[in-house]
């Protein structure tokens, strides 16, 4: 019965010596992990979007309304932030878009080009306008892929591809990025 006492206790001085520091170790690095990308600060409640300038040389003027409009609605489905004019906004995003590359994506035998790649980068600055402070600024950039031999109505569809991404990226940057 002493010997079985003796094995009980040691494995309890095993677990107190080495499992219970370790488990508040886990449950540290635990709780470090989940503050990591919280919420917009309950201070901003409202967000100006202005139309993003287009300064790619690309030509579709229709590009900077789409990715303008796109953004908005994501913002609006989002939820997390209500749309206001600039004057009277918590906080504002301003985008350019800077950069649009058409190349070949997927080339088969023979040097025939089958897939294209467009890839739209833009400059986007989100501000805190109650703080009077740069919260961040960066570049985004995405693709879509679309039929070679497709015509402007593909072309058109990997663009909207890459303008889907690029909005969830400045979506998911904007409100989950503190």
């Amino acid at each position: 019965m002493q010997i079985a006492n003796r094995g009980l206790r040691k494995k309890e001085r095993i677990l107190t010596t080495f499992l219970v520091p370790h488990s508040a170790l886990l449950i540290l690095v635990g709780c470090v992990y989940s503050f990591k990308g919280g919420s917009v600060p309950p201070h901003l409640k409202t967000i100006a979007i202005p139309i993003v300038e287009d300064q790619s040389g690309y030509g579709d003027p229709a590009l900077r309304e789409q990715f303008s409009t796109q953004l908005v609605q994501r913002f609006l489905n989002d939820n997390t932030l209500e749309m206001a004019d600039r004057g009277s906004a918590d906080s504002i995003l301003e985008g350019v878009i800077t950069d649009v590359k058409d190349a070949p994506s997927v080339v088969q035998a023979g040097e025939q080009v089958a897939t294209r790649r467009i890839t739209v980068t833009v400059h986007m600055t989100f501000q805190d306008l109650k703080l009077r402070k740069k919260v961040w600024e960066r570049d985004f950039s995405s693709w879509g892929d679309y039929p070679s031999g497709g015509g402007l109505t593909q072309r058109n569809e990997g663009i909207q591809e890459a303008v889907r991404k690029l909005t969830e990226d400045i979506l998911n940057e904007t409100v989950a990025g503190w």
